[in-house]
């Protein structure tokens, strides 16, 4: 079934040769206009979020910049691709079943679950399958059947979620959509999905028998969402820490200043020493997420980069030569 492509260039609105820096300035600041957090239509806000992390998700990572640049170079304006094989389709055990499934809610579109998501990794899981390495049940009857009790496959997805969702947790509502290619017939299921605080890049959220069906009297599967973290435009996370790039003038760095600094929970005031070097980090004690519910926090760590003023009018470059005629420091002593 085609899946509708989406020209994640477009959505940062940069051009298909742009550098790295180009692409993160783009997202930087659509994401800052977009986060659901200061923008007044929230719901329409949100939408669009997704879609700036989405494209950036893949254009930011080189592998699958490549990926997506080769699938673009075989696109046509107003069609669609079809999706690798295996990508989100389910089969029973005994090959007797096959789905096409697609997700709802999860913060990703078709189109990245089929060519860059979970879907892809499924056929590890349905080799496995077919081989009776998982799913397999305890053997005998039920119901009148004959046959070998067998649990269905279990599915994977990503979905994304906010460093704020880390922070405070959330409850999720998501949709599984499973279409028979042969009938075409479709079955929706909704379904709540709790996100934890803590929770980390990577990590598996399982929800209990929303997998594949099971075959004669066998549980059905579970499904299985990794998270991917939304890429925040102030903050990078490792683990439980948070790090924020502070951008100061040279003679901010060399005399000290009072600074503001976004934190998750709101601006807070920020000393900067007299004689901060660039690449210093200042740390915020307990500012970072949550490293489990109900547990300590990590911290936020303020990194500072030095700019040099460019540009110079003729009394500015005045001044600096003034300075470089006065001043006894050496940085090559």
């Amino acid at each position: 079934m085609p899946v509708e492509f989406k020209d994640y260039y477009a959505t940062l609105g940069v051009s298909r040769d742009a550098s790295d820096e180009d692409i993160k300035k783009a997202f930087r600041k659509l994401a800052r206009e977009y986060h659901p957090d200061v923008a007044r239509d929230k719901k329409a806000a949100e939408e669009k979020f997704k879609e700036i992390n989405e494209a950036y998700e893949v254009l930011s990572d080189p592998a699958k910049r490549r990926k997506y640049d080769t699938l673009g170079a075989q696109w046509k304006a107003g069609a669609g691709f079809e999706p690798p094989p295996g990508g989100g389709r389910w089969s029973s055990p005994d090959g007797s079943q096959t789905f096409e499934f697609h997700f709802g809610g999860t913060g990703f579109s078709d189109f990245f679950e089929q060519f860059f998501g979970g879907g892809a990794g499924l056929e590890d899981l349905l080799r496995q399958a077919r081989a009776g390495g998982m799913g397999a049940g305890a053997s005998g009857r039920a119901g009148g059947r004959t046959g070998f009790a067998t649990r269905g496959a279990d599915i994977e997805g990503d979905i994304l979620v906010t460093l704020e969702e880390v922070m405070r947790g959330s409850v999720r509502t998501i949709s599984l959509q499973k279409t028979d290619p042969r009938t075409g017939r479709a079955e929706t299921h909704t379904f709540k999905v709790r996100i934890p605080p803590g929770v980390q890049e990577g990590q598996t959220i399982r929800v209990a028998g929303k997998g594949g069906e099971g075959r004669d009297g066998g549980g059905a599967g579970d499904l299985f969402l990794r998270v991917r973290l939304a890429a925040h435009p102030d903050f990078r996370p490792r683990g439980a820490d948070l790090y924020h790039d502070l951008e100061l003038a040279p003679w901010e760095a060399v005399l000290g200043c009072t600074v503001e600094v976004p934190t998750l929970e709101g601006k807070v005031t920020l000393r900067i020493p007299p004689g901060t070097n660039h690449g210093r980090q200042l740390r915020l004690r307990g500012r970072g997420l949550p490293r489990a519910p109900g547990g300590d926090r990590g911290d936020l760590y303020v990194v500072v980069n030095v700019e040099l003023p460019q540009n110079l009018t003729s009394e500015e470059r005045a001044l600096w030569e003034q300075l470089a005629r006065t001043s006894r420091f050496n940085p090559r002593q």
